[in-house]
């Protein structure tokens, strides 16, 4: 039943990343518009209630997960912003960007699976 448990918390935290990183991607949508038009406030709006939903994610994952192990984790936002930006923005992802996103997994990994903590 632990195994359960621990297994939803750390989706319910990943879940959490992913919905962070989706304000910036929206704020860049924003800025094609003009300052102060619909579409403009309209988005903003749309990053507060992103952000929103991320702080009471947090909050939860919070609860159950040691902050040490969870603001490990929180790294994996820069591989999220990079995966997005290839998707949505056709921005070059790099070998040496590669090789970062590879040596941020590992110390996840090497945090995460701590012998010492319980999750």
């Amino acid at each position: 039943m632990k195994f359960h448990s621990n297994l939803f918390t750390l989706l319910l935290m990943h879940g959490a990343f992913l919905v962070y990183c989706l304000y910036p991607l929206i704020g860049k949508y924003a800025s094609r518009y003009t300052l102060f038009s619909f579409p403009f406030i309209a988005l903003y709006c749309l990053v507060f209630l992103v952000l929103f939903v991320y702080a009471v994610l947090w909050q939860q994952v919070l609860k159950k997960i040691p902050l040490s192990t969870a603001i490990a984790n929180k790294s994996i936002t820069i591989i999220w912003g990079m995966i997005f930006g290839f998707i949505l923005f056709k921005e070059k992802v790099s070998l040496k960007m590669l090789i970062g996103a590879f040596l941020i997994l590992c110390g996840i990994f090497l945090l995460s699976t701590d012998s010492k903590k319980d999750l």
